[in-house]
């Protein structure tokens, strides 16, 4: 399989869609909307996880101008999932499904798509950038279509529904994914069958919302019929994210994290924030990915505290510690088999969370193959990784042996560097290489 074309489309296409999103996010910013009635859940939820409250048809761009819709069948849903309390609530997502019939083998497959970091303010929502053209995994969405498989992306908890967003809270983020794979299963008219076989994808956040999904599926859903995982640039450990984001590029990453903590856990930031922070809390609730990124790229967090000590300092003592300590990923095993993916050159993620997370489930005897490469950057990871997970999850829903690599990962194979800065034509890469005409 010939893995370049589509790696140099693939960064055509996200160079594209990021720098003319910037502009509309900042706009939508500056004019965020009340929340569409979709988005409010009713007083009283379905009986059981994965259930749906409701769905409508909606959209999918590539683009954020619209020029490029995805021909498919495009459903936005909410549906039932469970917070880290088990206690109900409604989040939201999209199913998507090629139009005609599935021409494999057996049943249509569903992927379950965890996206990466998308912010925290309700319109970063991905069932709403899909349908707005600023979905900046799109691209990738697309390339699973066109091999057949139907997709149940999530929105996860607080993204367009009420509440601030529980960014990598490891189990209600693995609840959403695995709930989302149900609630396509049950929609009506979807074509994707209950009981087929399914497969989970997710980088950096989504590969965080993936491991924590393998860590739970066999007792938070063990009727899934789960092939394979395949999971990039997993945060494990958000001590050591924390530390590496701090005064960095992705500042902002490090604010939607302590906000997602102390939403998911009830603590209040008031007391450890000075009004710089809140100000700082408060511009990070209401920002997506790349107007927070511009806006506090290379921010201090020590110039947001009481007492001028950075927020990771505060993430090793309590009330956080503890809440920190259970979005460990690692300490669970996944009952299926799974790919864990990332760049030696990451500057997001520490590289060597990903080598220790592949040997900390090694070492429980899960089936784990090592796969890292040379990708420039995490998003440069993202694009050199992606090719290789998709065809590995071909090889599990073909039922292909696996080869797992545990106790050899570093003589893992490395992929080879991706160049990510070519500026070829478009519409003639998406056409010809992503097959989107």
């Amino acid at each position: 399989m010939n893995l370049r074309p589509f790696q140099r489309a693939a960064a055509t296409v996200v160079t594209t869609v990021v720098g003319v999103s910037f502009a509309v996010a900042t706009a939508s910013a500056a004019s965020a909307e009340e929340r569409p009635p979709f988005y409010e859940p009713p007083a009283e939820l379905p009986g059981s996880n994965g259930d749906l409250v409701r769905s409508e048809p909606s959209e999918y761009f590539l683009d954020p101008l619209k020029a490029i819709k995805v021909d498919a069948d495009v459903q936005r849903v909410m549906y039932r999932s469970s917070d880290r309390g088990g206690a109900p609530i409604a989040v939201t997502g999209t199913v998507i499904t090629p139009r005609g019939e599935w021409q494999g083998e057996g049943e249509r497959p569903v992927v379950g798509y965890a996206p990466g970091t998308q912010g925290i303010a309700d319109r970063c929502a991905p069932s709403q950038q899909l349908a707005n053209g600023t979905e900046y995994e799109g691209v990738f969405v697309k390339a699973m279509l066109s091999k057949g498989y139907a997709v149940a992306m999530t929105d996860y908890q607080g993204l367009g529904t009420p509440g601030v967003h529980t960014y990598i809270n490891r189990e209600v983020s693995g609840n959403a994914v695995l709930d989302a794979v149900r609630a396509a299963q049950r929609l009506p008219g979807a074509d994707v069958p209950d009981g087929g076989p399914v497969v989970l994808y997710g980088y950096s956040q989504g590969g965080g919302g993936v491991a924590g999904a393998a860590e739970l599926a066999s007792a938070y859903a063990p009727e899934l019929d789960i092939r394979g995982a395949a999971a990039g640039a997993v945060p494990a450990e958000l001590g050591g994210v924390g530390a590496n984001l701090d005064g960095g590029f992705y500042a902002a990453f490090l604010g939607y994290a302590v906000a997602g903590i102390a939403a998911g856990y009830d603590i209040d930031l008031e007391p450890y924030l000075n009004d710089e922070g809140e100000r700082f809390r408060e511009d990070v609730e209401n920002s997506c990915t790349i107007d927070g990124i511009a806006q506090f790229a290379f921010a201090q967090s020590k110039d947001f505290t009481e007492d001028g000590r950075p927020l990771t300092d505060y993430l090793a003592e309590e009330p956080f510690a503890s809440a920190v300590g259970e979005q460990r990923i690692g300490n669970g095993k996944p009952g299926f088999p799974v790919l864990v993916a990332q760049s030696r050159l990451d500057d997001v993620i520490p590289f060597d969370q990903s080598e220790t997370l592949a040997g900390d489930w090694c070492a429980q005897g899960a089936d784990v193959q090592f796969a890292p490469n040379l990708g420039p950057t995490h998003i440069g990871g993202a694009i050199a990784s992606f090719p290789r997970a998709f065809a590995w999850l071909d090889d599990r829903l073909a039922g292909e042996p696996t080869q797992p690599n545990c106790g050899n990962t570093e003589q893992a194979p490395v992929d080879p560097e991706i160049p990510v800065d070519e500026r070829q034509p478009l519409l003639p890469q998406l056409s010809e290489r992503l097959n989107l005409e």
